[in-house]
């Protein structure tokens, strides 16, 4: 089955790209939610980074009430995971992900980032994308479809460099589902670097300083 492209918002260098972030908004929001993040990550001139944002389609939400809304899966608190909505998600993911390998970036320089649901398709995107990618940035979120890390499909992303950063006043998506995430990550041996922070459900610059640490490190890294 075809996947429809996704609507993206676009930030470019002014230079040729080394590296592509694909940052995935949060429930309701849509692909300007982090736009303005760009410049304040201040990321140097020697680093240039190419984002992309796409929007989320328009679905009805059963916590909404069934109200339309950008998502990328049905979010419904007392029933399982909308996995079937996250792998159509998915599809369109990696379908932007090729588009960037087709434009000239090879696939260990593409990152994938996400805020909550984001996160989530980020996590479950990148860990199971055939290719070696370059890293997943996963911000106020948690990890799906866990049982599968040790199955060939995740074998190319194994060693994929992960920064998990979680708001301890989170009455969103709570703390303990970051940690949790953390705990199944570093269990199945990955490399995750984790940061916490008395905030909400939200961002804060502390956790952008973060960010921009990781990003610079995670993208200046050998290969």
């Amino acid at each position: 089955m075809l996947s429809v492209p996704l609507p993206t918002v676009e930030v470019n260098p002014a230079t040729t790209p080394a590296a592509v972030v694909i940052w995935l908004h949060g429930l309701g929001a849509d692909g300007h939610d982090f736009e303005p993040i760009v410049p304040q990550l201040q990321l140097p001139a020697d680093l240039p980074v190419r984002f992309v944002f796409p929007h989320a389609p328009e679905r009805e939400v059963t916590a909404f009430g069934g109200q339309r809304a950008r998502a990328w899966f049905d979010f419904d608190p007392g029933a399982g995971l909308d996995l079937p909505g996250l792998e159509r998600s998915a599809r369109q993911v990696r379908d932007l992900i090729q588009n960037e390998i087709d434009s000239g970036t090879p696939a260990e320089r593409i990152l994938l980032a996400g805020f909550s649901q984001g996160g989530v398709l980020a996590f479950h995107t990148a860990l199971f994308y055939p290719k070696r990618l370059a890293g997943i940035l996963a911000l106020s979120t948690f990890l799906a479809d866990a049982a599968n890390l040790g199955s060939a499909n995740a074998q190319a992303n194994a060693q994929i460099p992960v920064l998990l950063c979680h708001g301890q006043r989170d009455g969103v998506l709570p703390i303990s589902l970051g940690k949790s995430a953390l705990t199944t990550l570093k269990n199945a041996g990955y490399l995750v670097e984790w940061h916490e922070y008395p905030m909400a459900h939200e961002v804060c610059m502390a956790e952008i300083q973060d960010i921009s640490r990781w990003l610079q490190a995670v993208l200046r890294a050998p290969r």
